[in-house]
């Protein structure tokens, strides 16, 4: 069963590439700016989600999809990387997998050349792990791993 929190992931790596969020049918699509406020999914990214979950909202699809976010959120489906592009895709739990990803229609996706679509980061102690690393680093280690190399 794919959690609400890799729906919810599967959603932002798409939303990120440009992907939307079909609501009502058709009749409505979301595409929320910015995703991230730091280390965390912005307001508008929330706000999606929540009208996402709203029964008032109808079946809504990743744009290019035929899987409905509710269904995503049974116990039919996974979400597992795509072999060919490493993206996240659902693949159902039983029965075949998807005729195609999501990004069939991206013309210049994958893109290896570009910044891959990734999670709220936080940054602070991304940098602090660095510095802490760097830190621990004994110099004549780093010489001794030149010269082996």
């Amino acid at each position: 069963m794919a959690s609400y929190r890799l729906v919810k992931q599967y959603l932002a790596y798409w939303l990120q590439l440009g992907k939307k969020v079909v609501l009502r049918n058709g009749d409505q699509d979301l595409l929320p700016q910015p995703l991230f406020e730091g280390d965390h999914y912005s307001r508008e990214f929330e706000k999606c989600w929540q009208e996402i979950l709203s029964p008032e909202s109808g079946d809504c699809y990743l744009e290019g999809t035929d899987v409905s976010i509710n269904e995503l959120l049974s116990s039919n489906w996974e979400i597992e990387e795509c072999a060919r592009c490493a993206m996240p895709i659902p693949f159902p739990t039983r029965g075949m997998p998807p005729s195609c990803c999501p990004c069939f229609d991206l013309p210049h996706w994958p893109n290896s050349e570009m910044p891959q679509p990734r999670l709220p980061a936080n940054s602070r102690q991304h940098l602090n792990d660095i510095c802490n690393r760097l830190m621990k680093t004994n110099p004549d280690d780093i010489k001794s791993d030149i010269e082996s190399a």
